[in-house]
């Protein structure tokens, strides 16, 4: 069992590689917004969602990971100035490694206006109803960028199967491509 983390930024690329890496390999995706958008019309980014979309996610993950699946593809946004988005982290990869399986870590990375033009794309907008309000959803990622470190510093993250790709200038197949290589999935 592979639990491969992508994580990033908003409008860097995390779902749109997931599905590149589910074509291309055995991986099932399960994107940080797929519970966000089955509990926003009803709760709106309420503290209340929140609570219900981890708790979501959690028993999924418990699920899947006793699961004869040969592994999972989550997307996700870390902050890392968070002690509880740390903490959260370790928690997911204790679910999978309790149960024998192996975590790699993706992160993805580039420049904020290149960000902002990926924000705005159909297939975002498709697949995230929350984010078709382009000028809100543009004025969340500013303030994100302003209030929290969505990107880890260099050395930071000490697990060995971890790789930091900026991808401002690469498609999503030569993301996927590489991550593939660099974990044999």
């Amino acid at each position: 069992m592979k639990l491969l983390l992508i994580f990033g930024p908003q409008a860097v690329g995390k779902m749109t590689v997931g599905h590149e890496l589910e074509k291309i390999t055995e991986l099932k995706l399960f994107h940080n917004h797929m519970t966000i958008e089955l509990l926003c019309p009803f709760l709106g980014f309420s503290p209340e969602m929140w609570e219900l979309s981890n708790l979501f996610r959690q028993k999924m993950f418990e699920a899947f990971s006793k699961s004869d699946s040969y592994g999972m593809i989550f997307t996700f946004v870390w902050s890392f100035d968070s002690k509880e988005d740390w903490e959260y982290v370790e928690k997911v990869c204790g679910i999978f490694e309790g149960n024998g399986g192996e975590v790699c870590f993706v992160e993805l990375e580039a420049d904020f206006d290149e960000r902002i033009e990926r924000n705005r794309t159909p297939r975002r907008l498709e697949h995230k109803p929350s984010k078709r309000n382009i000028e809100q959803s543009e004025h969340r990622m500013r303030i994100a960028a302003e209030n929290h470190r969505l990107n880890s510093f260099e050395g930071e993250i000490e697990r060995k199967n971890y790789i930091k790709i900026n991808n401002t200038n690469l498609t999503q197949e030569e993301v996927a491509k590489s991550i593939k290589e660099k974990f044999n999935l």
